[in-house]
């Protein structure tokens, strides 16, 4: 199977540290994995391919620079059009068998000429971009970029999306909603694996606490910091582990200072994707602290980790959050932006070994059951009938060990 995977976004560096860069190279390693002849078009890179990525083949789209952000938009548009010249000179060396790309705020060309090319294409949608885009940042030409998404989501065969709320905006822009499919993000377990070790006992040794993702308002880290303090001040052997950098480091670094807590939190900054698994084998307790955004819509690559990590994992019950959780089942739910009672969850956790190696276990064998990423790729490449018999079955997929402290 030859297999196009098209990313346009200039905010998107596919082998760069970002969440999205880590969900790119996910699925490429999973369409790898079922032997598929894998094409990246990108318009930035962010660094060199990883070493399993030797047989990829790398087309970098052609973008303009500029100085003026008024032109960006165009500049864009004009990177996203380039994508039909790399498609048919694939084309031309051998059909290609399905377009795979992951939606950008002017990506409509790869869907485009599949569409064209009668060639199947998944339109991966991870946010709804445009209101993104309006909110949080410039949207110069909003009607221009509604009608990219139209575009985009009339010519894809499927079209997939992270959650719900993610499926609820595509859904409103296309023409025939019964395309649109919910498939949440997933995890690769045999990269993200438990420590081996054993629990950590109730007393008498240092805690971790752990978060992985980048440090943005609304993901929350700042009523982490509040619920560390409340543990560190009735017992000081809490360290707190935030792994990733953003715009919130500095404001969560004085916050911490201000608390009197600095001297138990270790920020990493940056780090490559490579270095996460070993950083989450060296938490106790694992954190996704997010408030109660209104139109919650992320499926958040950290907490599917720490489930395939055996972390016991405390989360806030918002948006997809209690779903990923099994209900409760695979981890604890705590209600969003409270501190006290983020803080009250680990300490009962960490009250309970016992407890913290069932939820391990759980977790990890839900990563392994729900969100392994090569099912979450087989399930969408079974939109476009392109589900074969020899996908491949992964040893891990079958493991009786799961548990936090097993091999």
């Amino acid at each position: 199977m030859r297999v196009a995977y098209v990313c346009t976004d200039v905010g998107v560096p596919v082998f760069g540290r970002k969440g999205a860069s880590v969900h790119v190279q996910a699925v490429v390693r999973a369409l790898l994995r079922r032997g598929a002849e894998v094409h990246l078009l990108a318009a930035r890179l962010g660094g060199s391919p990883p070493a399993d990525f030797a047989e990829v083949r790398v087309h970098i789209l052609p973008v303009e620079r500029s100085h003026d952000p008024a032109d960006d938009e165009a500049r864009a548009q004009r990177a996203d059009a380039a994508a039909a010249t790399v498609l048919d000179d694939i084309q031309a060396e051998a059909p290609i068998d399905l377009v795979y790309e992951r939606y950008s705020l002017w990506g409509r060309t790869a869907t485009s000429w599949a569409q064209r090319h009668g060639v199947p294409s998944l339109l991966e949608v991870n946010a709804p971009l445009v209101d993104e885009q309006a909110t949080h940042r410039i949207l110069h030409d909003r009607p221009a970029a509604e009608a990219v998404a139209l575009h985009a989501f009339g010519a894809a065969s499927a079209i997939v999306c992270v959650s719900d709320g993610v499926a609820a905006w595509a859904r409103s822009r296309s023409k025939d909603p019964s395309r649109v499919h919910v498939i949440s993000n997933g995890v690769d377990t045999t990269r993200v694996r438990p420590s081996g070790r054993p629990p950590a006992p109730a007393t008498g040794a240092l805690f971790t606490v752990g978060f992985v993702g980048t440090l943005k308002p609304w993901h929350g880290v700042e009523t982490l910091i509040e619920a560390f303090a409340v543990l560190t001040a009735a017992d000081p052997s809490y360290r707190l582990l935030l792994v990733g950098d953003g715009p919130q480091a500095g404001p969560l670094r004085e916050q911490a200072e201000r608390a009197g807590i600095s001297h138990a939190v270790q920020m990493t900054g940056s780090v490559d994707p490579d270095e996460v698994p070993d950083l989450l084998r060296g938490m106790d307790v694992a954190v996704a602290p997010y408030p109660a955004l209104k139109g919650f819509y992320f499926s958040p690559l950290k907490v599917t980790e720490y489930l395939a990590a055996g972390l016991p994992t405390v989360a806030s019950r918002v948006g997809p959050l209690p779903e990923l959780l099994d209900l409760g089942r695979a981890g604890v739910l705590v209600p969003p932006g409270d501190p006290v009672a983020l803080a009250a969850a680990i300490r009962a956790l960490r009250a309970d070994p016992a407890r913290r190696t069932e939820l391990a276990r759980t977790g990890r064998l839900r990563a392994i059951s729900q969100y392994e990423w090569s099912s979450v790729v087989s399930r969408a490449l079974a939109l476009v009938d392109l589900r074969h018999d020899h996908d491949h079955c992964h040893d891990h997929d079958r493991e009786p060990e799961v548990a936090h402290g097993l091999a």
